[in-house]
């Protein structure tokens, strides 16, 4: 009996290849990247649309439909990504219908008065993800190994815009900052050396020689220049607080060319959005 059961487990690639489909980070990765081209599309789509509507003379679009809409500009760009990524037809359609699945049936509750409009969209934003991690674990094995990506493509423009959606996201995010830049609280400042320390905690990195000690030295610098912000107020304060943005981009630059603690999309991901807040807050208390 111990033989038998001793041999169970050397069956030649069995144990491996279960392992194999098994391993979280692929999936979870998988998801990451969807949700972002999902945002990449609502950010792009969602503003044109509105932007195109207005032009018409349209009247802006009821709850009901607005969610629609929504779901569909998130579509959109997800469908655009995993295409690039090589999935399959029915994976992209299971995937689109998870995305839609959600408004319909938040819909119902709304149609019937259990809901208002504040909250269809936010369940439905809150519930989109869920299905979609159903639909992903439907198909673990064709998302647990990253199928490979379309060429890169030959046109510069085409090909920057590729390797480059770090930042193109970024831009996305903060396209209103350019037009309606709002002051920031002293406290956000803890929030850029804060990210660090999680993402570094998470990927294990403090094994590395000076990386804990750089980061908490992060914290120090920019919790100060917090504090200084917060006790000054007003104008003053705010010049602190768009500086402190505009060195953390610096931060960010500097990690994403020693690939350092975080990943380099998410180092380029933060450069970007930090630059922008920084001088688009410079840009108001200069108008002002």
């Amino acid at each position: 009996m111990t033989e038998l059961t001793s041999c169970a487990p050397t069956i030649p690639g069995h144990r491996s290849g279960l392992t194999r489909r098994l391993r979280p980070r692929p999936l979870l990765r998988h998801l990451l990247e969807m949700v972002l081209a999902m945002v990449a599309g609502m950010l792009l789509l969602g503003p044109a649309r509105a932007a195109l509507g207005a032009a018409l003379g349209l009247a802006p679009a009821a709850p009901g439909v607005g969610a629609l809409l929504m779901a569909t500009d998130m579509s959109v760009g997800m469908t655009l990504w995993m295409a690039y990524r090589g999935h399959s037809a029915a994976a992209i359609g299971e995937m689109v219908l998870a995305m839609y699945a959600p408004v319909g049936l938040l819909l119902v509750a709304y149609r019937i008065g259990l809901l208002d409009a504040g909250t269809l969209l936010a369940g439905t934003h809150l519930l989109m993800v869920p299905a979609m991690a159903a639909a992903l674990l439907r198909r673990r094995a064709e998302y647990a190994h990253h199928p490979t990506a379309r060429p890169a493509p030959r046109h510069p423009l085409a090909r920057a815009l590729v390797q480059r959606w770090p930042a193109g996201l970024a831009l996305l995010m903060t396209a209103d900052n350019w037009t309606s830049a709002a002051p920031l609280g002293a406290y956000t400042l803890l929030i850029l050396p804060a990210g660090y320390l999680v993402i570094g905690t998470v990927r294990r990195q403090w094994h590395e020689a000076g990386n804990l000690r750089l980061q908490l030295a992060g914290l120090a610098g920019w919790g100060t220049l917090a504090l200084l912000a917060a006790l000054l107020g007003g104008a003053v304060g705010q010049w602190l607080v768009a500086l402190g943005w505009l060195a953390h981009a610096g931060w960010d630059w500097l990690h994403h060319r020693t690939n350092r603690v975080v990943p380099r999309a998410y180092s380029e991901w933060c450069g970007v959005i930090d630059a922008v807040l920084g001088i688009t807050i410079i840009l108001a208390l200069l108008a002002t």
